[in-house]
C-alpha cells in the first residue's frame, strides 16, 4: 500500500506534470471505483489544474473553474497510479484487467489508475471540499507538518492503551503511516510492536517521535523526483525489516522474524526491538512477554 512518502512524491511528479493542463476526459472502466456522483465524474473535464495535494495517504488533484473542485483518490492496498506520455487512442475497454480508471489531458498525456486482485478498494471522489470525504476528515494530524512537534505526539499517545503498532497505523491518530513504515519506525526507535502507547516514558516518547521524523523524512527524500513508476521499487530498497523475514538486521545482524495476522503481517528483529525474545506469531497463541 502507498504510505506517506510514496503519496507525496506522487503530489510532486503530479504538480509538475499536471497544473496548468486541461483535465479533457475522465473516463471510469470500473464503476465501483467511483464513491461520489454530485458533482458526476464528468465535471471535472474542461478544467485546468491548479494545485495537487495530500491529505494523509490521499492524493488531491485541485481543479478550477465556476468553483472549484476536488479529484481525491485513495489507493488502497493494491491500487497504483500509472503516468502515460502517450495514452492509448480510443476508450479504454471494460474488462477483467486492472485498469479502474483513466484521465487525459489535452497534451495527450495523462494517468491511469489501476488496481490489482479481487478485494476492490481503490476509491474516486469528487468533491467541492475535501473535508466531504469521510476518510480525509477524520484524519489525524500530518506527521511531516510543521507544527507536529513532540508535545503534540506526546498529547496523542498519553490516553492510548493500544499498542504501538495499532497506534501508528491508525489514520485517526496520526495520518499516513501504514503497516510498512510502522515497522521501520519502530525498529529504528528500539521499540517492541506492542508495547502500550500509554506506557512510553518521556525518554521513550522523545525517542519514538525522532524515529518516526526521520524515518519519513529520508523516505520522502529518497522518493522525492522520481517518476511515478519508480516509487514502488525505491519503496522497498529502502526498508530495513518489513518485508524482510528471514534476512539479517541491517543494525545488529540478528534474523529479522514475522508475526502474521488474518490479513497482514509486521516484521521486526528481536535483538533490536524485543530483548531477544521471539514474538509468538498470533495465528498460533498469544504474544509472549
Amino acid at each position: 500500500m502507498p504510505e506517506l512518502p510514496e503519496v507525496e512524491a506522487l503530489r510532486d511528479f503530479l504538480g509538475e506534470h499536471l497544473v496548468g493542463h486541461e483535465i479533457v476526459r475522465v473516463l471510469p472502466v470500473a464503476i465501483s471505483v467511483l464513491k461520489t456522483y454530485d458533482p458526476p465524474i464528468g465535471a471535472f473535464e474542461g478544467r485546468e489544474v491548479t494545485a495537487v495535494h495530500r491529505h494523509g495517504k490521499f492524493l488531491d488533484i485541485e481543479a478550477g473553474g465556476d468553483g472549484p473542485l476536488h479529484f481525491v483518490t485513495h489507493l488502497a492496498r493494491a491500487g497504483w497510479l500509472h503516468w502515460r506520455d502517450h495514452l492509448p487512442d480510443g476508450p479504454p475497454k471494460p474488462g477483467k484487467g486492472p485498469l479502474a480508471l483513466r484521465v487525459a489531458l489535452e497534451t495527450g498525456e495523462g494517468f491511469d489508475l489501476t488496481e490489482a486482485g479481487t478485494q476492490k478498494r481503490l476509491a474516486v471522489y469528487v468533491v467541492r471540499d475535501p473535508q466531504e470525504v469521510p476518510g480525509v476528515a477524520r484524519l489525524g494530524p500530518d506527521p511531516l507538518a510543521a507544527d507536529f512537534d513532540e508535545t503534540r505526539f506526546a498529547e496523542l499517545l498519553s490516553g492510548e492503551r493500544r499498542q504501538l503498532k495499532g497506534a501508528l497505523r491508525d489514520q485517526g491518530l496520526i495520518a499516513g503511516v501504514g503497516n510498512a513504515y510502522s515497522d521501520e519506525i519502530l525498529h529504528a526507535a528500539r521499540m517492541s510492536p506492542f508495547k502500550l502507547a500509554s506506557s512510553l516514558t518521556p525518554d521513550e516518547t522523545r525517542q519514538l517521535y525522532a524515529a518516526l521524523r526521520a524515518t519519513l523524512t529520508e523516505a520522502v527524500e529518497r522518493s522525492r523526483g522520481l517518476a511515478a513508476g519508480r516509487l514502488k521499487a525505491e519503496k522497498k530498497s529502502g526498508l530495513r525489516v518489513h518485508g524482510r523475514t528471514g534476512d539479517h538486521c541491517p543494525v545488529c545482524g540478528d534474523t529479522i522474524r514475522e508475526v502474521s495476522f488474518s490479513d497482514s503481517s509486521l516484521q521486526y528483529c528481536p535483538t533490536c526491538q524485543t530483548g531477544g525474545k521471539p514474538l509468538a506469531d498470533r495465528r498460533l497463541s498469544r504474544l509472549l512477554k
